[in-house]
């Protein structure tokens, strides 16, 4: 009777116009119907990809898998207890990774939250992955919210996970079948989850850049992670979306190298050369503990020569 109701609540929904204006998740549920051509009373399982195309997948998302892991089992460890997996997509919905407890295995191979499932709004309509890939936001498909009858046992908080290249890479998962789940503990997981994302997200964005200097920026959004890659010439190379939004950088692909100082509003001006030089004697001067001779040395010029350029640069020593 409830998947009943839940039918013709969804139906009606897709059929009013303004119902799918107001709200996200009937305009969701009109993707559903009208793009994907999806049926609310659709009880086949959820689609698996095969095991060669998985293994492919996994292997291309090799490190950011690795580098996910870890704040994987963090997250779990807070959540796994109260019945909660914890899954990690591609970005078209595919699951590469899960965690949860043995004893609820069986329940979320049953729902088809397992490894190899495609969750993407296409296959499943309205759910926590594939809508929160969609709209490439935080998001929490609360039990009938879902579009599928057959889904709505299910509560799904997700974060979506950009890549260094500001396109979205993965979505991040808890998923539960309690049903005593409330709103307000949804509330709470889905605060660690999109935490759980950005550090994740991080991370990753680290460990592309692992010969730059990360500088983390200000930004607009305080809940985003913005950060910049810097070579060692202080050219701006890689920049999260946070960071490219805050920065009105190029908001996908690969950057073209800029000077940070451009960004950060620092006029090298005529004297641009000589500013250089000084700050480049004054790092060695620094490094030596204001040892001229080592400074030089460091430098690749001899004592003298430092001491007539710190003169003429107004370097008192």
């Amino acid at each position: 009777m409830q998947s009943v109701q839940h039918i013709d609540r969804v139906m009606r929904a897709v059929s009013s116009r303004s119902e799918a204006a107001r709200s996200l998740l009937a305009a969701s549920w009109c993707r559903s119907v009208e793009r994907h051509g999806l049926d609310p009373a659709d009880t086949s399982a959820p689609q698996r990809v095969g095991a060669a195309i998985l293994r492919d997948r996994r292997d291309r998302h090799d490190q950011f898998l690795r580098v996910a892991a870890p704040k994987l089992d963090q997250l779990f460890g807070l959540v796994g207890t109260t019945g909660c997996g914890v899954l990690l997509t591609d970005a078209n919905g595919v699951v590469l990774d899960r965690r949860c407890s043995d004893p609820d295995a069986p329940i979320f191979d049953h729902w088809g939250l397992t490894v190899g499932a495609d969750w993407s709004e296409a296959r499943e309509g309205t759910n926590g992955i594939g809508t929160c890939l969609a709209e490439t936001r935080q998001i929490t498909i609360h039990r009938d919210e879902h579009f599928l009858a057959r889904n709505i046992g299910m509560s799904c908080m997700d974060a979506p996970i950009f890549g260094e290249d500001g396109r979205v890479v993965a979505a991040l998962d808890v998923s539960s079948a309690r049903a005593d789940q409330t709103a307000g503990y949804n509330r709470l997981i889905g605060a660690m989850v999109a935490q759980t994302a950005r550090a994740i997200e991080s991370d990753f964005f680290r460990a592309r850049f692992p010969r730059a200097r990360i500088v983390v920026a200000d930004a607009d959004d305080a809940e985003a992670t913005a950060l910049l890659a810097l070579d060692s010439d202080d050219l701006v190379i890689g920049a999260t979306r946070a960071a490219r939004r805050a920065f009105g950088l190029e908001a996908r692909g690969t950057l073209k190298p800029r000077p940070a100082s451009d960004l950060f509003g620092r006029e090298d001006g005529a004297g641009g050369f000589d500013a250089a030089e000084r700050a480049a004697m004054k790092r060695a001067l620094a490094r030596a503990d204001g040892n001229v001779s080592e400074a030089a040395r460091a430098l690749g010029i001899g004592r003298a020569t430092l001491y007539r350029r710190m003169k003429r640069l107004g370097l008192e020593h």
